[in-house]
């Protein structure tokens, strides 16, 4: 894979100062379209150590207006970034639509390093290869420009820059040259087993002969032209294709439209289940003594947790979130209460926002609505369009997993109660002073689309309740019988992530 990159392709000085303005230029000119187009640029910078990816880099800051250029290097791996999911650090560098995020190596310099030097198998670094991929596919639909630039160096042209005096070398020298040249032909090995792996037709590789730094440098400029001018060429998705789609959607529902076909997984629930208030107490006091414990040994044993909290308006989300919040110590948790997106997350895949705020190792996440409404609120609502909603499902899957991967507990509550009931609340909720706040218009709208989100949650369920993140539907139209379900369900869930028998008895 490598040898065409050895050929000793080079530029002269006069040719190197005829072709920079013109890349500059045109460089900038894009850039200026890039941030009228609703895309993102990520610069994907790797390759051998000593190619000069340094000088590239800066070559990079130079030829963009850097005002909206955002490097990141991620060869140094913080305490904060181990104690969440890997790829945690790197959602939360995602650049802003019409913005470049360079990034200084990426999610394939630790994979590539560990098989390098045998800290892992070959199992598991295609495994990782294959959730780079799907990353990778992910940004690319949400219309981020993926540039992945692989900068070559012979192994002996390697080892003369490892023994040029640094006073006088005129590149940047990598602090890992010395330690990284001994196993060059391990790095070319896995090198090429990632680039093969990941080589996609939506993030594809250049692999770039960087001997000669002037032909290294422009060779650069005129990928990133090309790529960023053919992406921002491209026509937008055809709106009148996309409306017709819907029609034949809506027509598919009027045809399905009889009570037998329209039955989903909420109409199973039993909603007739109570408890007494006596019972109810008990086992409340139980339950959340129980809940105290365990969120204890969450945090002595390094482990954390990630809550969903989903449900119809006035399902009692709230007071059920409050009965959960009361047996865990403060310390321990979050709540993290999501509402419309804001300039800055719309900005962003809809899962930046949600990457952000997962919990370091013995901490707890609770999300008051969470990554699900892309599925329920914006199918629904038509925030987001057929297509867009229903690749969510498996970015969702792949989202879920890498938690679990983690170690996380991932739990996830459906709080379900019946079209009569609602009304019920929000009548009360209008006649009690104290509870008006809690109605409003959208409430009511909201109703109004009950069969429309009723289908939509069957197909969540349907979609992403998985074995390492399933969904709970809980019978919520009785407040208590919910409360201790939602409870006595945390507490099993946390359970399966704990070592039981390092939990104290008392």
């Amino acid at each position: 894979m490598f040898e065409a990159a050895e050929v000793g392709r080079s530029l002269s000085k006069d040719e190197y100062k005829h072709a920079e303005p013109e890349v500059h230029t045109r460089l900038l000119n894009l850039q200026m379209k890039l941030r009228q187009s609703g895309k993102a640029l990520i610069i994907i910078v790797s390759g051998v150590e000593g190619a000069g990816k340094g000088e590239v880099v800066d070559k990079l800051n130079r030829w963009f207006d850097t005002r909206d250029v955002q490097t990141h290097a991620y060869w140094d791996e913080t305490d904060e970034e181990r104690q969440r999911p890997r790829f945690w650090r790197f959602w939360r560098t995602m650049p802003a639509r019409g913005t470049v995020s360079v990034m200084f190596g990426s999610w394939y310099t630790k994979p590539i390093v560990d098989l390098a030097f045998k800290k892992v198998s070959e199992q598991d670094f295609d495994n990782e290869m294959g959730r780079i991929e799907e990353l990778e596919r992910t940004l690319s639909r949400d219309g981020n420009i993926i540039v992945k630039l692989w900068f070559h160096l012979p192994k002996k042209d390697q080892q003369e820059r490892l023994r040029q005096d640094p006073k006088i070398s005129k590149f940047k020298k990598s602090p890992l040259l010395a330690e990284y040249a001994k196993s060059y032909d391990a790095f070319a090995t896995v090198s090429e087993r990632a680039i093969r792996m990941t080589d996609s037709g939506f993030a594809p590789w250049h692999i770039v002969e960087a001997t000669n730094d002037r032909y290294r440098d422009i060779t650069v400029g005129q990928i990133l032209a090309i790529t960023l001018q053919q992406e921002l060429d491209k026509p937008k998705r055809d709106k009148k294709a996309l409306a017709a789609l819907l029609a034949e959607e809506d027509l598919l529902a009027q045809t399905l439209s009889s009570e037998d076909a329209t039955l989903t997984v909420l109409d199973r629930v039993d909603l007739t289940q109570t408890l007494s208030n006596e019972d109810y107490e008990k086992r409340l006091e139980r339950l959340q003594l129980r809940l105290h414990k365990l969120a204890w040994a969450m945090h002595a044993q390094k482990k954390n947790a990630v809550i969903v909290f989903e449900g119809w308006d006035a399902a009692g989300k709230g007071s059920s979130l409050r009965r959960v919040t009361a047996a865990i110590d403060a310390r321990l948790y979050r709540v993290i209460p999501i509402a419309a997106p804001t300039d800055e997350e719309k900005a962003h895949h809809y899962l930046w926002r949600f990457w952000r705020h997962l919990p370091r190792e013995g901490y707890m996440t609770m999300y008051d609505r969470s990554w699900y409404g892309r599925v329920l609120v914006e199918r629904v609502e038509g925030f987001a369009d057929r297509i867009e909603w229903l690749r969510s499902y498996q970015e969702i899957n792949h989202f879920e997993e890498q938690l679990a991967d983690h170690g996380t507990a991932v739990v996830k509550f459906w709080v379900h109660i019946s079209f009569e009931e609602q009304l019920r609340r929000f009548q009360e909720r209008q006649g009690n002073e104290r509870k008006q706040y809690k109605i409003t218009d959208e409430d009511w709208r909201n109703r109004e689309k009950w069969k429309q989100y009723k289908l939509a949650v069957n197909d969540m369920v349907a979609h992403t309740s998985t074995v390492r993140a399933p969904w709970t539907v809980v019978a919520g139209n009785d407040k208590k019988f919910a409360r201790v379900q939602i409870l006595s369900t945390l507490c099993h869930a946390l359970e399966g992530v704990l070592d039981l028998s390092q939990i104290p008895e008392s």
